[in-house]
């Protein structure tokens, strides 16, 4: 199982940024992720991680679908990996109705049909296919050829049965979010499997994200991460998640302990089927930078994940 890190970046300045980068790619993460969380745009700084990071894959976990005309993230996506050595891993979804409508403008209608329509574009058009598609929610018609581009893998935000579906049946991969081992056990990999024989493809790559804590106050970082994170219950997809694992909110999801417990948690993941651990370090600036410096340790002993 490779273990990536999910960088916070949100008000950092640019150098601060590239600092960052240079510090993950030194301490070994298979993936560099970033996110669209409101302010930088997460394709330009995978550009800029590039050259930052000789070796990790860089991935967008990720970038928003519905303001994003599946024509222009192709292109973008295709200019990315011309100039980053075919890194990319491109992280999309839907987002939640609050962001699409209240700050887009954009009925947030019909998401997983929405969703379907935009790979059944996006998808053809990384691999330089032509593309003429007339659907409810999107028309597209091009191809594109980029010299030296070829087409990354595409992982879909996937929370409920829809998307699931969707992504076993045309992605390469799902990343999950708040969902624990058990749940990717009993739920994402039957899900996943059924959708893809169906469709007689293989069966995508499941990259778990979680927020991880090494530290000696996992009850403060819980408290921690639900008054930052307690909005998170106002979103259905979210709400719907931690309903399913039984919690109140993100806080209880959290894994927060010592080295141990953390790297005992994190093998259950790899157990369970998952590809990848994006971790997201939380908790106060000295825990994170523990977590910083353990997780990668546990790519290469076999002992801490399997």
């Amino acid at each position: 199982m490779r273990i990536g890190m999910w960088l916070e970046v949100s008000g950092l300045p640019a150098d601060e940024i590239e600092t960052a980068v240079r510090a993950a790619d030194g301490a070994g993460y298979s993936t560099l992720w970033f996110g669209e969380v409101g302010n930088w745009d997460p394709l330009t700084l995978l550009t800029v991680a590039a050259r930052e990071a000789a070796s990790p894959r860089l991935g967008s976990a990720v970038v928003r679908s519905y303001p994003r005309h599946p024509l222009a993230l192709a292109a973008q996506a295709l200019t990315i990996q011309a100039m980053t050595g075919n890194r990319l891993v491109l992280g999309l979804g839907p987002s939640h109705a609050p962001i699409v409508e209240g700050q887009y403008g954009i009925p947030f209608t019909a998401p997983a049909r929405n969703l379907r329509e935009y790979l059944s574009v996006l998808i053809p058009l990384l691999r330089g296919e032509p593309v003429s598609y007339h659907g409810t929610d999107w028309t597209a018609v091009g191809q594109l050829e980029l010299a030296g581009a070829e087409p990354p893998p595409v992982v879909v935000a996937a929370m409920g049965p829809k998307l699931l579906q969707l992504t076993g049946e045309l992605a390469d991969g799902v990343i999950t979010t708040w969902v624990t081992p058990d749940t990717v056990i009993e739920q994402v990999v039957p899900a996943l499997r059924r959708a893809a024989e169906g469709a007689g493809r293989a069966v995508p790559e499941i990259i778990a994200q979680m927020p991880v804590a090494v530290t000696d106050d996992p009850d403060g970082t819980r408290e921690l991460l639900n008054a930052r994170l307690g909005m998170t219950r106002d979103l259905p997809s979210y709400r719907a998640a931690f309903e399913r694992e039984g919690v109140s909110g993100p806080g209880d999801l959290v894994i927060a302990g010592d080295e141990l417990v953390v790297a005992k948690a994190i093998r259950r993941y790899a157990e369970a089927g998952v590809s990848e651990f994006m971790a997201v370090p939380v908790g106060a600036a000295a825990d994170q930078a523990r977590t910083a410096r353990l997780l990668p340790e546990l790519t290469g002993d076999a002992r801490a994940v399997r």
